[in-house]
């Protein structure tokens, strides 16, 4: 009788790192990461011999100086005499400001021009398309001095608000429109809870917080109770209710109360500016954006079938609703993953902010902190991490949202 054994195995040689398709990928993959590597080493050894050989050296220590130059938009107390790291927090902040804002807006452009391009109404498809056609194929520079141009020259100045008979007038008493900016009130409380006018906003931003959690609660159980009856109950009252009762009860107890503008001598003064340059570069950003992002959102539209709009006609739904519910939930799929790449190009394109006096961590690190210092790689080096943590951190936050709308398989 025979017997059947199993074939002896063969021994590890080093032919078989190139020559054994089980090895070979990861033989490639570790001469790729050691030659990185010491590419890396011999470049940062060369840049380190050749600062001591001019007799420099890689330091942080100017960050602690006083920086010795104003900046106008700010978010933070800041002055002249505070440091070039200080400086570089109101560049940074600058930056998230502009490019936050940018991103909701270019968003609301870009998703009302790509649902209007595929408009049965002519007309209004062939103006979006002149829209977009005319903003992403002209640079966005150009577009941000043309709307800095315009809004200086066409805006009144703040002398023609002051005498018997002003030219210009603010907007109900409470909003000036200037050539130098927007001025509108500013919300403070006169009875914080806490000694810092910040912590009393991050208390706010945390009942604000709370109440999307809350809210959010009420949705997922409602949906659940539709799943299990068929019947969605009504939870608008609700949440009204989450919403407005514990912002409501913060502006009594604590004092809610506005700041006015007012004209004093040459200017404005009070309230919250909006500079022209945060406007031009915000607006710029945001429309040519828009453009790039509608053609993102009418691709994600048609990728939907035809039959899914169909059916929900059939069922009597009427257009919008079938837009809202039917098609653009599906088209969230496709639209999503490009639209990160454009608020990615939102936030590096802010770093054109310098053409119109806009102070940015581009104009501020990069720009008047170098130029003083004399520290073009470190100042260059806090740039690019900068960039880079910004980027990152948007492309990690979106890819969570993208993969919370992807078509769940049971």
């Amino acid at each position: 009788m025979t017997t059947l054994t199993d074939p002896p195995k063969a021994s590890f040689r080093l032919s078989m790192l190139f020559n054994d398709t089980r090895y070979r990928s990861l033989t490639f993959q570790a001469i790729a990461a050691v030659a990185l590597a010491l590419s890396i080493w011999y470049l940062g050894n060369n840049l380190i011999q050749n600062l001591r050989a001019a007799g420099l050296n890689i330091s942080y220590d100017f960050l602690g100086d006083p920086a010795g130059y104003d900046i106008n938009q700010r978010l933070v107390e800041y002055d002249s005499q505070s440091s070039h790291a200080k400086a570089a927090l109101v560049g940074l902040l600058n930056t998230l400001l502009v490019a936050f804002l940018a991103c909701i807006t270019a968003t609301i452009f870009g998703v009302i021009a790509g649902v209007l391009r595929l408009s049965n109404n002519w007309i209004v498809s062939k103006l979006m398309a002149v829209y977009v056609e005319i903003f992403r194929n002209i640079p966005v520079l150009i577009w941000i001095i043309i709307i800095f141009t315009i809004m200086t020259a066409v805006m009144p100045g703040p002398r023609e608000f002051r005498g018997d008979n002003p030219t210009s007038s603010m907007v109900l008493d409470l909003f000036a429109f200037t050539n130098r900016g927007v001025y509108v009130p500013m919300p403070f409380f006169e009875n914080g809870l806490f000694g810092s006018p910040t912590m009393n906003w991050v208390l706010v931003l945390l009942v604000a917080v709370g109440s999307w959690f809350a809210t959010r609660k009420v949705s997922a159980r409602a949906a659940q109770i539709q799943a299990d009856t068929g019947v969605r109950p009504k939870t608008l009252w609700t949440n009204l209710a989450i919403w407005l009762v514990p912002f409501l009860a913060l502006m009594v107890i604590m004092g809610l109360s506005w700041e006015v503008p007012a004209l004093k001598g040459f200017n404005f003064s009070g309230g919250i500016k909006i500079g022209g340059p945060l406007i031009a570069l915000w607006f710029a950003l945001s429309i040519y954006t828009g453009a790039f992002i509608a053609e993102n959102v009418r691709a994600g539209i048609q990728a939907v079938s035809k039959g899914q709009t169909e059916a929900a006609s059939a069922l009597g739904l009427r257009p919008r609703r079938v837009m809202n519910l039917v098609v653009l939930p599906q088209a969230l799929r496709v639209i999503i993953p490009p639209l990160i790449s454009q608020y990615l190009n939102i936030t590096k394109n802010s770093s054109l902010a310098i053409a119109v006096g806009y102070a940015d961590i581009t104009a501020t690190l990069g720009g008047i902190t170098l130029n003083q210092t004399g520290r073009a790689i470190e100042c260059v080096l806090l740039l690019m991490l900068f960039y880079l943590t910004a980027s990152l951190t948007i492309s990690m936050v979106m890819n969570v949202y993208n993969a919370s709308v992807k078509l769940k398989e049971r």
